[in-house]
């Protein structure tokens, strides 16, 4: 997928956990865990809107367009 999800990076910037960013946010550890791992196929704005929110941030601390050229490590 040419979209990285960068929220590991933004939770060690703001020292904060994945269960706290959980609670904040109101989503289960598990979809998060899906979020973060880039398994996700779509993030509600509303969803994104918490997590930036949460973490004191702009969506594009979060989300990353990489070609697929970056990809293939070319």
């Amino acid at each position: 997928m040419a979209i990285v999800i960068n929220i590991d990076v933004m939770l060690a910037k703001r020292k904060m956990s994945v269960t706290e960013l959980s609670e904040r946010v109101g989503i289960t550890m598990a979809n998060l865990s899906i979020l973060k791992n880039g398994k996700a196929k779509a993030i509600r704005l509303s969803t994104l809107e918490a997590i930036c929110k949460a973490l004191d941030c702009q969506p594009g601390d979060i989300l990353e367009y990489r070609s697929d050229e970056d990809h293939d490590g070319s």
